[in-house]
């Protein structure tokens, strides 16, 4: 059996440094007969005696690998240390003493503190992982986040940040509204006229690159020096100048060219005349446009077999008689449904809009685009002399020119927003222009 080795005590009245014990490693076996006699060691009156106080409690620390001492050998060495020699007391108050009693050993000793090893696992600082150190149930979490966010809006701070955040979610909910409520309600754009009877889409209409046959500058017609008593109008291209002829068109003045476009195309005469007036008109008002008069005559057969549809004849003033009026658009039939825009005044119907004259314009559109072409000082969509001219108007708006064949195609297409009509149109202007030999 191995017993520890006992501290080393100075020879008395000599006074020197009190070793202070190796604290024993945690690995290191405790021997047995450490823990099988603890009253041997604590029976020692000298160890007892001779140490100083602070030592003392230094020398507990080595209790931490062995067997705490019962409590009777404690009680019994403590009024043995009350004994202690005056050589003790004067070992005790010496610098080494001091010196021994101020080191981390001893002051963890007096403290009640066991010391640790700095190598030991029980002395190194456990790092807990940040997702297992706040780790709470979602309905614990929840209701802290709503308690931090309650105290932070009653500070100026948030109030302030919490009504910014308010107007941009409520902007941004109108821009939603709108972008998704307004393209719903405005819906497209109502063409000129209404075809009641194209109400399917054709096959074989052409993407681009055609155009009706010698559709660019006609050169059967006068030019404005073969008119002179007609001046371009100032504002909407309407005649101005005095009146020619026995009726008063200007459009009179082109008599001899009508007379002989009508023997090749079968095209009434008064309806040539107001055709080809308009051509001239649009080449003052509309020079880019470069609108041909057999574009106008081709919509004229289409939309109204040029003021002979439904019965109706045209009168030499170009007035068609009785007035021209299409079915009611009533959304029925392949019909488009506009609701009445004129209180009945031009299509005599309060309820729903009716496509109206030799051209078939939409009562809402005529009031935008009408015109006064015979210089009478009314705008009569049932004339067709005003109803060529508004419709030569319409389709060179937005700077189109019609030599162009998408800017031909879009505004036949906006007139009547139908494939089968624009095909009609093209085939039509197309035959025109290749009998009349313009």
């Amino acid at each position: 059996m191995i017993r520890p080795l006992r501290r080393a005590v100075p020879p008395d009245g000599v006074a020197g440094p009190v070793p202070v014990p190796r604290p024993r490693p945690a690995s290191e076996p405790t021997p047995a007969a450490t823990a099988s006699e603890p009253a041997t060691v604590a029976s020692e009156p000298t160890a007892t005696t001779s140490e100083p106080t602070t030592a003392a409690s230094a020398v507990q620390s080595t209790k931490a690998t062995t067997t705490p001492e019962p409590t009777e050998a404690t009680a019994g060495a403590e009024p043995k240390a009350a004994t202690a020699t005056p050589e003790a007391k004067d070992a005790a108050t010496t610098p080494e003493a001091k010196d021994a009693a101020t080191t981390p050993e001893a002051k963890a000793a007096g403290n009640g503190a066991e010391p640790k090893e700095s190598g030991s696992p029980a002395g190194r600082r456990r790092r807990v992982p940040f997702a297992h150190a706040v780790r709470m149930p979602p309905r614990q979490l929840a209701v802290a986040v709503a308690r931090a966010t309650r105290a932070w809006s009653r500070r100026p701070g948030g109030r302030t940040t919490l009504g910014g955040l308010f107007l941009l979610a409520l902007v941004a909910a109108t821009a939603a509204t709108g972008a998704l409520v307004v393209p719903a309600t405005v819906g497209k754009p109502r063409p000129a006229a209404d075809d009641t009877t194209a109400t399917g889409p054709a096959s074989g209409v052409p993407g681009n690159g055609a155009l009706p046959a010698e559709t660019g500058s006609p050169s059967g017609l006068p030019g404005p020096t073969g008119l002179e008593t007609w001046s371009p109008p100032p504002d909407a291209g309407q005649p101005t100048g005095p009146v020619v002829g026995p009726i008063g068109r200007p459009a009179d003045a082109l008599a001899g060219w009508a007379a002989g476009i009508s023997s090749k195309t079968d095209i009434p005469l008064v309806a040539a005349q107001a055709y080809g007036y308009a051509e001239l008109v649009l080449r003052q008002t509309h020079q880019s446009c470069q609108l041909s008069w057999t574009t106008l005559a081709a919509i004229g057969y289409v939309e109204s077999r040029h003021g002979f549809a439904n019965g109706a004849t045209l009168r030499p003033d170009g007035v068609a008689s009785p007035e021209i009026r299409g079915d009611p658009l009533d959304g029925q039939g392949g019909r488009s449904r506009i609701l009445d825009t004129d209180k009945g005044q031009l299509d005599g119907d309060t309820v729903y809009d009716r496509a109206i004259g030799p051209m078939q314009f939409i009562p809402s559109t005529w009031q935008e685009i009408g015109a006064d072409a015979d210089n009478d000082g009314v705008k009569d969509p049932h004339n067709i002399n005003d109803a060529a001219l508004a419709a030569g108007q319409y389709l060179c708006k937005n700077g189109r020119n019609m030599t162009v064949p998408g800017d031909w195609w879009g505004a036949i297409l906006s007139y009547n927003d139908v494939r089968r009509y624009a095909q009609a149109v093209f085939d039509k202007a197309d035959e025109y222009g290749r009998l009349s030999g313009t």
